[in-house]
């Protein structure tokens, strides 16, 4: 159990520096990730070879087999959109720490209650951060919450008349309720997440704190070079290029989803340690 508690431990103290690095400068750097990847390893690596009588390096393994699961994850959710790149390697680097168990099956249920949890837990932070965003700055989102449902209000109205015919149906089986309510509510949802976006994650700053990474709002043009605004960011040559021609450029700002594995890992590190006392069968 000592070494479960040192793993634990171990990314406690990882998360709570990450998660305070993106809410302060919103990156991660890269040294904490991967120097995470090192110590769990290295802690895993050597527990066996001593402790173990280096007979039994399955400890070790696990540790192995999660950061290659998990960098499959995280780049599935790097590729998808869902994460920034400093959130894939987060994801990535704690792939190591998660196998609990020597048992791989017991691991792999641990690692889908770990992004079962991460789902639920970065969704319900995601709408309270963007409802804060939106309070924050009340006037600019009221207008452009506006223009994009004038801009959509066809799709709008007619997914919200689908939804209101299925909340009917439910005169007769509760299940349409549920999914006409759902339906009512899904392109509302869309418009306050596309207003936040663009009202309150839209900033313009001097070229002198741009790091590599930062997202172009819109792509620039520097003489016969053009600086587009991709998902991968600004690459450090492309930031030297607009310190020299520009003074300032609109960057978008993403949420600061670091907090979201710290809460993630916590509530884990909950069941794990209560699965006995609560009957949680599916971690043993």
């Amino acid at each position: 159990m000592f070494e479960v508690v040192f793993l634990i431990c171990l990314a406690l103290v990882w998360l709570v520096f990450a998660s305070l690095q993106d809410l302060k400068q919103r990156e991660v750097a890269n040294w904490l990730n991967f120097s995470l990847i090192v110590f769990a390893l290295g802690f895993r690596f050597f527990w066996s070879l001593f402790l173990g009588n280096g007979q039994d390096f399955m400890f070790f393994y696990q540790g192995l087999i999660g950061l290659g699961i998990f960098f499959v994850v995280g780049n599935l959710f790097y590729y998808s959109r869902l994460f920034a790149g400093g959130d894939a390697k987060l994801m990535i680097a704690l792939g190591p720490i998660l196998g609990f168990s020597s048992n791989f099956i017991s691991n792999v249920k641990i690692y889908f209650v770990f992004l079962f949890v991460y789902l639920i837990v970065g969704m319900f932070y995601g709408i309270v951060w963007s409802f804060g965003l939106s309070l924050r700055n009340w006037k600019a989102f009221q207008k452009e919450f506006a223009r994009v449902f004038y801009k959509n209000s066809k799709s709008v109205i007619g997914v919200s008349f689908l939804g209101l015919v299925l909340i009917g149906f439910g005169m007769w089986n509760f299940v349409f309720s549920y999914f006409g309510l759902l339906i009512l509510f899904v392109p509302y949802l869309y418009v306050f997440a596309k207003a936040v976006d663009e009202a309150c994650m839209i900033n313009k700053v001097s070229v002198k704190e741009l790091v590599e990474g930062d997202w172009l709002y819109r792509d620039v043009r520097i003489g016969k070079k053009l600086i587009k605004a991709n998902w991968d960011g600004l690459s450090k040559e492309e930031i030297e290029l607009l310190r020299k021609k520009n003074k300032t450029v609109l960057i978008r700002q993403g949420v600061p989803f670091v907090p979201v594995f710290l809460i993630t890992f916590l509530i884990l590190i909950y069941i794990w340690f209560t699965k006995m006392n609560l009957g949680f069968c599916f971690l043993n």
